[in-house]
């Protein structure tokens, strides 16, 4: 029996080769090609062949039936117009979500059952693996009882052997599950309908022409209905880019091999060829190579036979690449090719984004980006929008990264995480939350709310919340007033979210009817519209309607959940797109073509990609069975490149760093380099161009900043906090005096060194105003301070040890000075005195009456006091000022004049223990420190020169001019330290 069988190779395009050569058999009778059929990989095949047939027909046409027979990966299921052999006999196929949550039930019992509990997110990610694996022994026909004959290599691990009991006990209980839900898998009923299909044609052949073209796919129920198409008398198999001109040789070195009469086992074959899966499938067809001709159409070839052969000699086993040297160099020239390495993916974006954009002044000239890495793809149709161009992705976006999957997102980890302030916020900021009229009011309120929640986090909870808005005691309390004035409006939405989110496992579907109503009230129909809004509703109403999943989810798992399963749904644009411009995935650039392809990510782990190892089935369990090893993706992509490199122009790109590291190029790219070395075009331009477009020209490095506003400008009243920042750096002084600018703290800040010290503060100014300086309430004081729910865990037990210790110290100290006659006078007061024409306000810890009737005038630190060099050289003042100030009387009912001048660190001390007493100053001046008495009047002088020059007088205020006593950067950015620090 004679059989068609062709091949279009990758120097024409396959679609417009196809559709030529259909209309030139069939294309005489009107209705010749109507009758037709036309069986291709998947539906995205058929909308190219479509395009195909428009562009050959110049006129009015009548298509064949195009019908997508299937591939199991991309969830096509068989197309309708085989459903009628035989089908109504045929149980329905499982619905994929379906099968995912009962394999993930199973999966779960079994962990539990073996001692290792796992949660719903991990086992609906461990099942969406197991499926693969599954659905590759059914698409293979390997009876899955075979595991149980495998014997087990003593080197296999024990993880794997593990693994492969579980597998088959979940094995055992899948049937049962399919049995119960009257259901069979999606592969068996495929190859179920094809093998049928095949049946009735050999008996009663179709009326019109059989044509399977572009199939790739060498499942053994594929294989054998080709094998039956190309056998009928109006039938044909076409297959793309066939290897009929490789030598007998590179042929046979693919594989696969006899095995070792000693050992009984093969050679691996060379999965990672380009040509590995269609001798496969020829294999499983029963056909050789020989008897394979070219498609003979009225379309022309798109490049030269010789770029053919050097693209076939780049892709040969490594065995054989010693041959390269041998060849012509005609056959090693890569002419139409061009290579574009960029610094950055960034800048790879940018430069395919610039030869799309010049495709475009050539009239009727088409260019397609083809590339497996799907955020370089947004970037280029990101950078194709500053010139007006909209080119869709065609292989689609994830539903997780879009609004309606991270709302979703947004509100199962607020919940999950008792409304943190990152979280909450994330949520009442999100895009679709309030969208409309009321947007603006909303955000005004969230903004509030952002900045309320700045520094450590507030109790957990919306409680927690609620009584970190109503504390009034910081600096805050007016931000806190506006967002405790918006939040009731926020809170009444976020409750029944509250309600179902603790931590109490429940029901998936009562937590998906918790996650859609929450949407609702939050984002109304906003949250369904659009595409990815109807998947997001779908995905949450069949969680909703699932009755076999999981009995129980812990609401933490939920969000990881639901990424897992958002990450497998993607939202591709509606048909139309560009006329002459498009962007596409592998699979969708599959029989597309273009007068430019520019292949792009050719770095290793992208193209190829690294591919996640099978979780469930060791490579030689692999091997043992019969299944494809996974470099067997390795050798598609190869092929992929190989179709995309037979384009008229073609542009390779890659780029030398991805977002976290140096990347390695591609061994695709590396092998065509080898093979063409200096015959490579390099496009220079493109790269250049990259760079010239964003270029600023040479830069001018700011000057460093010395602002002189007028002296009426100046504030006149000034703390004596402040002084060391005025004299050290003017300029953060001019920043947050003058222009007014306040350092935010980050939201949900870790609790940082001036944290810890404020609560110390309040911790013993508590202690003196309400239990008057009684040693035995010290203790229980800090205690309580740790033990606020507001406190870190971490912090509570590192820093608690040390705190302890340090408070015991202070209780003795105090009692110790009592017991010498010296007493508390006062704590946590504030005043103000004249000086120098300017107004000196301070704050002091608590001063103490010293037993000659002199003032102790003491500051409270959690740190290291400032060494006796900064006070010789003119800061760390403040002591001395505050003493000013006392000695005016500006402390109201506190009089005397100041003896004493103290810092109580609670760091640890010299003898290994926590707390100490310092001073700034000693009576005889000793260890080169100032008199004690001499020490408010060395103050008050550098205070009356510091108020002349940068207070009452015009000096300017120049940044950083004591960079050694500047500790904070809170206005580097500002002041563009960068730019200027250390070129002057």
């Amino acid at each position: 029996m004679a059989l068609h069988l062709y091949t279009i190779p990758a120097v024409r395009s396959f679609a417009d080769a196809l559709a030529g050569g259909l209309i030139d058999r069939y294309g005489g009778d009107p209705l010749g090609l109507a009758r037709g059929l036309v069986l291709l990989p998947n539906n995205r095949a058929r909308r190219a062949v479509t395009d195909a047939f428009v562009r050959a027909s110049g006129g009015g046409l009548l298509l064949p039936r195009l019908v997508a027979i299937g591939d199991v990966e991309a969830a096509e299921g068989v197309g309708a117009l085989l459903e009628p052999a035989g089908a109504e006999a045929v149980p329905p196929a499982v619905a994929p979500l379906h099968r995912r949550m009962v394999l993930a039930r199973l999966v779960g019992e079994e962990r539990r059952r073996a001692g290792a509990p796992v949660d719903a997110a991990e086992a609906v990610r461990l099942a969406g693996d197991l499926a693969r694996t599954l659905d590759q022994l059914l698409v293979e026909e390997i009876a899955p009882h075979r595991l149980r004959d495998l014997e087990l290599a003593p080197e296999l691990s024990a993880h794997w052997q593990r693994n492969l009991a579980l597998f088959e006990l979940l094995l055992d209980r899948w049937p049962d599950e399919l049995a119960r839900i009257g259901c069979v898998d999606l592969a068996t009923r495929r190859a179920i309908l094809l093998d049928r299909v095949a049946t009735r044609w050999r008996g009663e052949p179709p009326p019109g022409f059989v044509c399977a073209a572009g199939i790739t796919d060498a499942a053994p129920a594929v294989a054998r209905l080709l094998r039956c198409v190309a056998g009928l008398t109006r039938g044909s198999v076409v297959l793309a880019g066939l290897g009929i001109d490789l030598d007998q040789e590179e042929w046979d070195a693919i594989g696969p091999f006899v095995p070792d009469s000693v050992t009984g086992r093969a050679r691996r074959p060379s999965e990672t060829h380009p040509q590995y899966h269609l001798k496969r499938l020829l294999d499983r067809m029963g056909v050789a190579r020989g008897e394979f001709a070219v498609w003979r159409d009225r379309t022309g070839p798109r490049s030269t036979p010789a770029r053919a052969k050097a693209i076939a000699s780049a892709f040969a086993p490594a065995e054989l690449t010693g041959r390269w040297t041998d060849l012509p160099a005609e056959q090693r020239r890569l002419s139409g090719v061009a290579l574009a390495e960029f610094a950055t993916a960034a800048d790879e974006a940018q430069g395919i984004a610039l030869a799309l954009r010049e495709t475009l002044e050539t009239l009727e000239r088409t260019a397609a980006l083809v590339t497996p890495d799907r955020a370089l793809a947004r970037r280029v149709a990101a950078h194709c929008r500053r010139w007006g161009i909209d080119i869709d992705d065609t292989a689609g976006r994830p539903l997780s990264i879009l609004p309606p999957g991270t709302l979703l997102t947004a509100i199962a980890e607020a919940a999950a995480q008792r409304f943190a302030p990152l979280a909450l916020l994330a949520l009442v900021k999100h895009p679709l939350v309030r969208a409309g009229d009321r947007r603006l009011r909303w955000l005004d309120g969230a903004r509030a709310l952002d900045r309320a929640l700045r520094g450590p986090r507030p109790a957990a909870g919306l409680g927690g919340i609620d009584a970190h808005l109503a504390d009034r005691s910081g600096r805050d309390k007016q931000v806190r007033a506006a967002a405790a004035a918006w939040w009731p409006e926020a809170r009444i939405l976020l409750e029944p979210v509250a309600e179902h989110f603790d931590d109490r496992p429940r029901p998936l579907a009562a937590l998906a009817a918790c996650l859609r109503e929450a949407a609702q009230e939050l984002a109304g129909d906003e949250a369904w519209t659009g595409p990815a809004g109807r998947a997001a509703a779908e995905l949450l109403a069949d969680l909703e309607a699932q009755p076999d999943g999981p009995a129980e989810v812990d609401p933490a798992n939920l969000a990881q959940l639901l990424v897992t399963l958002m990450d497998e749904v993607a939202i591709r644009p509606p048909q139309g797109g560009h006329p002459r411009l498009a962007i596409y995935g592998l699979i969708e650039a599959r029989l597309q073509s273009a007068d430019l392809m520019i292949l792009a990510g050719l770095n290793e782990g992208v193209w190829p990609g690294g591919g996640a190892p099978d979780p469930w089935l060791a490579p030689r369990l692999r091997a043992d069975l019969g299944l494809a090893g996974l470099d067997a993706r390795v050798g598609v992509a190869a092929h992929d490149l190989a179709q995309g490199l037979g384009a008229p122009a073609v542009l390779l790109t890659r780029s030398r760093r991805d977002a976290r590291s140096p990347a390695l190029a591609s061994r695709f790219w590396l092998r065509l380099e080898a093979l063409a070395g200096d015959r490579f075009d390099r496009a220079d331009d493109l790269v250049g161009w990259v760079h010239a477009l964003d270029d600023a020209g040479e830069p001018q490095p700011a000057a460093r900043p010395a602002p002189m506003p007028h002296a009426s400008l100046r504030p006149k009243a000034i703390a004596v906090t402040e002084v060391d920042r005025l004299k050290a750096d003017p300029y953060a002084f001019y920043a947050r005096r003058i222009l007014r600018l306040s350092p935010l703290d980050a939201v949900d800040a870790d609790p940082s060194a001036a944290w810890r010290g404020t609560a110390v503060h309040d911790v013993l100014q508590r202690w003196a105003q309400e239990d008057d300086c009684a040693l035995e309430k010290l203790r229980p004081r800090a205690a309580a301070m740790i033990a606020d729910e507001r406190t870190h865990p971490l912090l509570r037990a590192l820093w608690w040890p040390r705190l302890a210790e340090a408070i015991d110290w202070t209780a003795a100290e105090m009692a110790r000075l009592q017991a010498e006659g010296r007493d508390v006078l006062a704590v946590e007061g504030s005043g103000e005195a004249e000086l120098a024409g300017v107004t000196l306000t301070g704050r002091f810890d608590r001063i103490d009456r010293l037993p000659g009737g002199g003032l102790g005038i003491v500051d409270y630190k959690t740190g290291k006091p400032p060494s006796a060099r900064a006070v010789a050289e003119g800061f760390s003042l403040q002591l001395g000022l505050l003493g000013h100030i006392a000695a005016a009387g500006g402390f109201g009912h506190v009089d005397g004049e100041p003896g004493a001048f103290e810092y109580w660190s609670l760091a640890r001390n010299r003898q290994g223990g926590f707390g100490y007493r310092e001073s700034p100053c000693d009576p005889d001046g000793k260890r080169d420190k100032v008199v004690t008495s001499e020490f408010v009047t060395l103050a008050q002088a550098s205070f009356a020169e510091t108020a002349r020059r940068w207070l009452t007088g015009e000096e300017a205020f120049v940044a950083k001019l004591h960079p050694e006593y500047v500790p904070y950067a809170d206005y580097d950015q500002l002041m563009r330290q960068d730019e200027w620090y250390g070129r002057e």
